[in-house]
């Protein structure tokens, strides 16, 4: 979480919000209110998933122009899913690489990308583990997953972390996937 509000965070610094997007702006006061220290201990700060639909729908563009779109997510209990149609030659350009030719050719044009994945958190920690990732209705799983996150996850968020613990920061003791939201609890 701490990498995934570190990520925010920037993405806030980058710009106002649009206003029509409430939502977004919602998710927003409710990011700056944790990371400023004006939530109670104890408390519990709950993010919509409507509020982070139109947050991510809001944010991405600062991060990937022109390489994500229709992004969505869904929560369930402990676990989420999210969906976009991600053109990986334009990702890969957002993050100031250049795909080689060949390359380049494969993986030109949108893709519908589809992930799964589930998370553990207790004691200011907190693991994402991906359960199942597609690309145009294939499964990618070991090293071509690997290799994947490295060309255009990490580029975009090096701190970003995948099945392996991080600590949440901001005194935040867990979070909660539920089928409303993900939820943020803060330490007594």
């Amino acid at each position: 979480m701490a990498s995934a509000v570190l990520a925010l965070t920037l993405a806030l610094a980058a710009g106002p919000v649009p206003s029509w997007h409430t939502e977004a702006q919602n998710a927003e006061r409710k990011l700056e209110a944790i990371e400023r220290g004006r939530v109670r201990r104890g408390e519990i700060v709950t993010f919509t998933t409507s509020e982070v639909n139109a947050f991510l729908k809001s944010r991405i563009p600062v991060y990937a122009p022109g390489a994500v779109r229709d992004s969505r997510v869904w929560f369930a209990p402990s676990a989420g899913s999210a969906s976009a149609l991600v053109d990986f030659v334009k990702l890969q350009r957002a993050t100031g690489g250049e795909p080689n030719w060949m390359i380049a050719k494969l993986i030109e044009g949108e893709r519908p990308v589809e992930v799964s994945a589930h998370l553990k958190s207790s004691g200011g920690w907190a693991t994402v583990y991906l359960d199942q990732v597609a690309i145009s209705g294939v499964s990618v799983s070991g090293s071509p997953l690997d290799m994947l996150i490295s060309t255009f996850v990490k580029p975009l968020f090096p701190e970003a972390k995948v099945n392996e613990p991080f600590e949440l920061g901001y005194g935040i003791e867990r979070l909660e996937i539920t089928p409303e939201g993900l939820r943020v609890r803060l330490r007594r």
